[in-house]
Order: structure tokens, then C-alpha cells, then sequence
């Protein structure tokens, strides 16, 4: 059992997460009281419901106004959610509801109670829910699925068979695409490609697959919170900035068993790639979990100038330029101070202000370039976390 930074609403909401983040699990420990805990991955539940979802009614007639029903999977069978509705209207019954993906139920015409639910997320294991004896390197190349950690020995196992039950269970089984094959060539090349700026004719080029259909099998992968599309930053700053977004897996652990190199090298730019992956996740859960809501981004530009992230403090207006912080990573264990120059040279123009700009690298060392930050990986997500840095 690890500690988690979420902490539990005190009414109705949605756990949105990918498999294996341990939804569940957290919900075991939080709501081990609940008056009724329904798994829709039991079939005979799962098959009673889909068959009549107002079933729910005589599985929570015993539940006093207040009493707390879990519903885990719910994304299974959408239409509960018009019942779940009306119980948390006509009896006041308070709802825990795991699912995959607000985006999916949303997809299939699902009720998301109008917007009197609160929505949560759930991600991998971030830094201070990790053991100390689980290492930098460890997450870099397996990642930090709680199963995994608590079993670093059975990593490459762990996500071989991760991948596969995906496959089998969040793709196959719900209908979201037909062959196989061609998503499990696509999937490799994805998997391949973590952390590179999107090129769909690429992909489709690469994996053998037409065009649309890598359209939608991205829609996929983002649907089931697999991966996201980090968006360019573009403040026309500079006249050529590059508007394709680049595509993260959740976890860095999880890409390499996508794109089936679990028992290849771990070379430099693999674990450049994972660096990036590592520092996005805690970025997004830190932002989710704190209530920040603050927007992350890319930014890159035809004359070769990238930065790894940008998280937006302000928004642009008429009166002023937007605020950003800009944070460029690093794997090596000495920081070259030419890596400070794309974040100076954005700071430099008018289109925007930066308030912080930020290194962060795999060395010992806290160093200061004229007010350019450079952070041990450590002691920026210990920072993070305790919201020093935004």
C-alpha cells in the first residue's frame, strides 16, 4: 500500500485513471465502508446491469441519504449512469465512480451528472508516493506503476503482460477496434516514438496503417488516458513556431513495453525521452492534484529552438503579455551552460514574460546561471510538490 497525494471528496465524483494506477486499490482503502461496492468487471454483475441498468435501484434500496455506493468500471456500461443521476438527486446517495475516461463516456452519450460531480484523476506513482529505494534509473526504465513497484523484479514481465491485457481488455473487449494487428504495429511505433513532436503521416508511413485510421486509433490511446498530446506553446514570439503537438505515454515504463524494447539497450536518447515522460506525469498529477489547473505546453520552432515544457501562470491580455515558467531537462550528471540559451532566447522577446526559468538534470549539484535555476531531479520534484516552484 503506498501513499497517495489524492485525498478523497466528501461527495459524489469520478476516479478517472488508467489501468493499473490503482484505482481500486485506493478505493478499498478510502471507501471500505461503502454500503454497496459494485465491481462491473465481475461478469454476473457486469451482464445484469447492461441488461438492466435500473437494477441499480434494488442493489442500493437498503442505502440511507448520504450513503456512499462505488461503482468501479463504470465506463462498462454507460447507461447506469442516468440512474446513478437520479438516485443522487430523488435520495441523496453519494457515488465513488472509476472509469478510463470522462472522454469516452462523454463519446457514448454518457450523463456525467451535469456537472454536479466532481472529477479526479489517478496517476502513476509521482515522487513522494514512491519508496526511497526505488531509484531514478529503476523509473527512467520501467516506470512507477504502484504492481510494478512493489515487484521491480518482475518489471519487464509486469509490463509485457500490462500491454497485452490492454490490449485484450480496454481495446479488444470494448469494442474499440476490430483487427489486432494493425493497433499492435501502430502501438509499437508510438511507443517508439514517446516524446517526439507528432507526425501522423509518419506514424501511418511507419506502422502500415491508413491515415484516418491512426487518427482514430490516437483517439484511442488518449481515451483510455494511455497518452496525451502536449500542446505547442505559441505566443508569436518568434514568426516560424511549430504548431504540431508533441504525444507522451503516461509512463516511460509503459512506452518501452508498447514499442516492444523492454530487452533492447537503454541508450542516452531512450532515457532523454524518459526524463521527459517522468517530468510531464509528475507536472500533471502535481497541477491535478493541487487544483492549480494551470496549462502545460511545448515549444519548438523551424529555426531549431525547443523547450521541454512551459507551464502557463497567466494567460495573455490586452493590457499585459501572458506569464509562463520554462523548464528544459536534462539526463547528464553536469549541466552545460549553453543549455540555458533557448529559454533565455524566448525570454528575450516581448510576446510573453518568463518568470522562472528552470533546469533540471540528473547531477548533484543546485547551481544558478543569472537567475537561470538548476535543480537535482530530486530536489525539484521535492520542490514541486511543496508548490515552490508554481
Amino acid at each position: 500500500m503506498f501513499p497517495r497525494l489524492l485525498t478523497p471528496p466528501k461527495k459524489t465524483f469520478f476516479l478517472f485513471g488508467p489501468r493499473g494506477t490503482g484505482k481500486s486499490t485506493w478505493l478499498a482503502q478510502h471507501f471500505s465502508k461503502a454500503e454497496v461496492d459494485i465491481d462491473l468487471l465481475r461478469s454476473d454483475l457486469y451482464l445484469r446491469l447492461l441488461a438492466r441498468p435500473d437494477e441499480l435501484r434494488a442493489l442500493t434500496a437498503h442505502v440511507a441519504p448520504g450513503g456512499w455506493v462505488v461503482i468501479d468500471e463504470v465506463q462498462r456500461v454507460p447507461a447506469l449512469l442516468t440512474e446513478v443521476h437520479a438516485l443522487y438527486e430523488q435520495r441523496k446517495l453519494q457515488f465513488a465512480l472509476t472509469g478510463s475516461s470522462a472522454r469516452k463516456l462523454r463519446r457514448g452519450g454518457a450523463d456525467l451528472l451535469a456537472g454536479r460531480a466532481l472529477v479526479r484523476e489517478m496517476f502513476a506513482l509521482v515522487y513522494p508516493e514512491l519508496p526511497p529505494e526505488y531509484g531514478v534509473e529503476a523509473r527512467l526504465q520501467f516506470g512507477s506503476l504502484p504492481g510494478l513497484v512493489a515487484e521491480p523484479q518482475h518489471a519487464v514481465g509486469f509490463l509485457s503482460s500490462y500491454v497485452e491485457t490492454y490490449l485484450r481488455q480496454e481495446i479488444m473487449a470494448e469494442g474499440l477496434i476490430r483487427k489486432l494487428e494493425p493497433f499492435s504495429r501502430f502501438l509499437a511505433v508510438v511507443g517508439a516514438m514517446n516524446g517526439q513532436v507528432l507526425n501522423l503521416q509518419n506514424v501511418a508511413r511507419e506502422s502500415d496503417v491508413a491515415r484516418a485510421t491512426v487518427d482514430h486509433y490516437f483517439e484511442i490511446l488518449e481515451d483510455t488516458l494511455l497518452g496525451t498530446r502536449l500542446t505547442p506553446y505559441r505566443p508569436g514570439a518568434l514568426v516560424k513556431e511549430i504548431s504540431h503537438p508533441k504525444f507522451y505515454f503516461f509512463d516511460s515504463g509503459v512506452a518501452r513495453g508498447a514499442a516492444n524494447l523492454l530487452h533492447e539497450p537503454f541508450d542516452s536518447v531512450a532515457r532523454g525521452f524518459a526524463l521527459e515522460t517522468l517530468l510531464l506525469a509528475e507536472l500533471r498529477a502535481y497541477n491535478h492534484n493541487a487544483g492549480k489547473g494551470r496549462g502545460l505546453y511545448c515549444y519548438h520552432s523551424e529555426g531549431g529552438l525547443e523547450i521541454d515544457f512551459i507551464v502557463e501562470l497567466r494567460k495573455k491580455t490586452i493590457q499585459r503579455p501572458a506569464e509562463v515558467i520554462c523548464i528544459e531537462a536534462k539526463t547528464a550528471s553536469k549541466w552545460d551552460a549553453r543549455w540555458c540559451k533557448p529559454i533565455r532566447s524566448l525570454a528575450e522577446k516581448k510576446a510573453l514574460k518568463v518568470t522562472r526559468s528552470i533546469g533540471v538534470y540528473l547531477g548533484k549539484e543546485r547551481l544558478t546561471y543569472d537567475g537561470f535555476e538548476v535543480w537535482p531531479l530530486p530536489e525539484f520534484l521535492t520542490q514541486l510538490h511543496d508548490g515552490a516552484i508554481f
